[in-house]
């Protein structure tokens, strides 16, 4: 998370709009979204030199080597032998065997985009295809991650705002999508097809009337457990920030804070920004966001990793989107649909409990 300024809430709900097409539009808007292939499960690679095996052991020949993004059928996962490393996770696809974690499972459900907001000031959207190329509505370009790409996309799973619709010559809808908070300010236009409405029943409590709510997180297994009243509700396997050596503490200690929390925010969605020149990230359209320790630490979804269950973060709790939406709508304080955003801490906030053992 942004650890300077810390998650500025920008209004960018600068009203529902049709916009008629116009000549201005950069011709890559016209080109609808790739064939990706066809199939209930896929997965996109998460890596420039993805490897394909004959077999899912780390010292099997190699078939051949995936570009980044290239998007295969995920047949079935399994077990297989990576030494030394904890996750031992292979997908099974029609040309042999990839390392787990090194694709992001991903789903191809386009959707019949709107033509109207109907006078709503936006909406909030959500990536179900692969991935989407996006073109800047307001260039030039001032989030830091844009800097490094020629191509920007959005990827499945990433929450946006979406304020106006388009049409092209084409007669290709378009959506305006954008960071609502933690916002640099850049605006993008993408196929509409690539983003389907997040439900109203998505922000909707889970047993908000249950009493002594605690999330539960163990760094040493990187699990995180609901509890109600001592009783486990719901479990997941989660990244959290890696184990630093201290001479201080000759244990080590951990990036992501031990001891007990109380959320503090939630937010639908994001921008996150943090960390240093040369390993900082700039991360746009992060979803299902609960802030939980005051130097910005959060719950929250994830598309650049599959590797739950090993501490990759920079101090977060990385979960899949599915997770963290349910973590997200069974905690405290309740997030109104209407904006997105809360901002609560004491009474009436879930507490977060963070330990090693």
């Amino acid at each position: 998370m942004t650890r300077r300024g810390f998650l500025q809430a920008a209004a960018l709900s600068l009203g529902g709009a049709f916009l008629p097409a116009r000549g201005g539009f950069s011709p890559r808007l016209s080109v609808p979204l790739p064939d990706f292939p066809q199939a209930e499960r896929l997965g996109r690679a998460l890596g420039a030199k993805t490897a394909v095996r004959v077999r899912p052991d780390e010292e099997s020949p190699v078939v051949k080597e995936l570009l980044e993004d290239s998007v295969v059928v995920w047949l079935r996962e399994g077990v297989g032998s990576r030494p030394l490393w904890v996750d031992q996770r292979y997908a099974e696809t029609p040309d042999g065997y990839i390392y787990a974690a090194n694709l992001q499972p991903v789903r191809n459900q386009p959707n019949e985009p709107l033509r109207d907001l109907q006078g709503a000031v936006g909406a909030w959207v959500e990536v179900s295809v692969p991935y989407v190329d996006v073109t800047l509505a307001n260039p030039p370009g001032r989030s830091p991650w844009l800097q490094y790409t020629r191509t920007p996309r959005l990827y499945y799973s990433q929450v946006l705002w979406m304020d106006a619709i388009s049409v092209t010559e084409q007669g290709l809808t378009l959506y305006r999508v954008s960071d609502r908070f933690g916002t640099f300010g850049d605006f993008f236009w993408a196929d509409g097809r690539a983003f389907r409405l997040v439900d109203a029943s998505e922000f909707s409590p889970i047993n908000p009337e249950a009493e002594d709510k605690l999330v539960v997180i163990n760094l040493t297994q990187q699990t995180l457990s609901c509890m109600e009243s001592g009783r486990e509700v719901y479990f997941c396997r989660v990244s959290t920030g890696p184990k630093i050596a201290s001479s201080a503490k000759p244990q080590g200690e951990w990036a992501t804070p031990l001891g007990k929390h109380t959320i503090w925010r939630k937010l639908v969605s994001v921008h996150m920004t943090g960390g240093t020149t040369g390993g900082g990230y700039d991360l746009a359209g992060i979803g299902w966001t609960t802030l939980f320790a005051s130097k910005g630490m959060a719950i929250h979804s994830t598309f650049w990793h599959n590797s739950y269950g090993v501490p990759t973060s920079h101090g977060c709790v990385n979960c899949k989107p599915e997770d963290a939406l349910w973590i997200f709508r069974w905690t405290l304080p309740v997030v109104p649909a209407e904006t997105g955003d809360v901002t609560q801490s004491g009474q009436g906030s879930t507490q977060v409990l963070v330990q090693e053992m």
